[in-house]
């Protein structure tokens, strides 16, 4: 069993609709990234910023971020994990989970954040996707999935919470809040990765990329900077915690509609 996951979470200004000048700036930040990194976390529609645009920035699944992602994952001999604008029979805000061996999953981001009216521009996803990354499981989301507790609920199924997201400055206390309840309420890790900087609305983003303990305790934390953020988790910390304090026993019974 692999106790341990070394996760590196990348926070930067994303260019706006520039996939090739993000592709080269989060390339130039991930070559820190050194060996035994397990698991990389890029933001929310990293390759464009969060946009309404789908019909222009949209890329397929053979498109050249989606190949950029497998050439990165089979170089650094880690997975990378992040969201995109993909176009697959419609339109997806489509989180791309790249393991080394190139074999991706996809998860389509659930919760489509209607006050920017995504919902219009893109098809929501309807299906929870849980991922393996060794003796880890791991259960991905995207942004605006974080305000839904049902939907994110553990049922004893997944270890690590993982959020990419472009989530405002104006709302970051909901942002933090909301992870560390995530983690609590689940007893798991949380990763949140947001980005940093003005998009191309003026909207603006201070980042608070972070990892959470099984207890809600902050393990690291950042704000404002573009910066390569390392965590370490432990699973049998996460097990032995579950054993000691197993309030996951008495969780109610439910299930999602489609």
């Amino acid at each position: 069993m692999t106790a341990e996951l070394h996760t590196a979470l990348v926070q930067a200004s994303t260019r706006w609709h520039q996939p090739a000048a993000n592709r080269e700036m989060f390339g130039r930040m991930l070559q820190g990234v050194g060996d035994g990194t397990d698991l990389v976390a890029l933001p929310e529609m990293f390759s464009t910023g969060f946009t309404m645009s789908s019909v222009d920035v949209a890329e397929t699944m053979t498109g050249e971020t989606v190949s950029w992602l497998r050439d990165m994952a089979a170089d650094l001999r880690t997975t990378i994990t992040g969201s995109l604008v993909v176009r697959d029979r419609g339109y997806f805000n489509r989180l791309i989970w790249m393991p080394p061996d190139g074999g991706e999953t996809v998860y389509d981001k659930r919760h489509l954040f209607r006050m920017a009216g995504e919902h219009e521009h893109y098809a929501a996803g309807n299906l929870r996707v849980v991922v393996r990354i060794g003796a880890w499981r791991v259960l991905p989301c995207v942004c605006y999935d974080l305000r839904f507790p049902v939907w994110l609920r553990s049922c004893n199924d997944y270890d690590v919470l993982l959020c990419v997201a472009n989530w405002p400055a104006a709302r970051q206390s909901a942002w933090n809040a909301l992870l560390r309840a995530r983690a609590i309420e689940n007893q798991c890790y949380v990763v949140g990765v947001n980005r940093v900087g003005t998009d191309g609305n003026g909207v603006d983003y201070r980042g608070g990329s972070a990892v959470y303990d099984f207890e809600g305790r902050a393990m690291v934390e950042a704000f404002d900077d573009e910066l390569v953020l390392n965590a370490t988790l432990n699973l049998d910390e996460l097990d032995a915690y579950r054993e000691r304090f197993p309030a996951w026993r008495d969780a109610d019974e439910f299930e999602v509609a489609p």
